[in-house]
């Protein structure tokens, strides 16, 4: 039997008209005709929302594919990198399908199964680890980026307590909140005096001193600013 799988890391990119999802089921139903066998009868494993960083066995759908593969069963993927990205992951998983004595066949590489040709495993071998490598930049020049944003005052995820963010896109930056300042002050003030969390709340409320909603501040708002400050002393 022909086993496809198929993933993609966001959920936005599953939702998306324009998601590969549908380009690698074509690929894996295309290579089934190839050898005789009708779409209908190939069975997809979809993992639609997940980083391939994880391995196939954690991955709902790669688990139950490893579940359900017996021997002389095809396992077809589009890509390498559908499959793993992780140059460990790859080796074990390879290992793991020649013991089942079921076939993988990654279609970027060609047809033949990597479990099978010698030629097919030794590339399969380096570019697993290319793959790893790749991903591993990737995620460092994120940091990188996101650590030079930061140096230069733009704004980067959620606006921390206490700043407001400024302009958009690459021109963001965060800028003090004096408001903020203020009622961050108030909350330890009150704190101290041994004041609760709701009382503060209520007692900021009372002087118009509002969250960025315009809402009165929650008792767990208060106690998450209150322990923060806290924490930096």
């Amino acid at each position: 039997m022909i086993l496809g799988y198929i993933r993609v890391s966001t959920e936005s990119q599953a939702k998306d008209d324009r998601s590969s999802l549908q380009t690698q089921t074509d690929i894996i139903e295309g290579f089934a005709r190839t050898r005789g066998v009708d779409r209908f009868d190939v069975q997809i494993y979809t993992d639609a929302g997940v980083s391939g960083a994880t391995k196939l066995s954690f991955r709902p759908a790669g688990e139950q594919l490893l579940k359900d593969m017996t021997k002389g069963d095809i396992v077809v993927a589009s890509k390498l990198d559908r499959m793993f990205r992780s140059a460990s992951d790859a080796l074990n998983m390879i290992d793991l399908f020649k013991e089942k004595g079921v076939a993988l066949i990654l279609f970027d590489m060609g047809t033949e199964s990597v479990t099978e040709s010698g030629i097919s495993k030794f590339l399969f071998t380096i570019l697993a680890a290319v793959a790893d490598m790749e991903r591993v930049r990737i995620r460092e020049r994120c940091a990188e980026g996101i650590k030079a944003a930061k140096a230069k005052g733009r704004a980067i995820g959620q606006v921390p307590f206490g700043y407001r963010k400024v302009g958009e896109g690459r021109e963001a930056r965060l800028e003090v909140d004096p408001d903020e300042r203020n009622a961050k002050a108030l909350m330890r003030h009150l704190f101290f005096q041994n004041q609760g969390y709701t009382d503060i709340s209520r007692r900021l409320a009372d002087q118009g001193i509002l969250s960025r909603t315009g809402k009165r501040y929650t008792a767990e708002c208060v106690k998450r600013v209150v322990m923060q400050a806290e924490m930096m002393q």
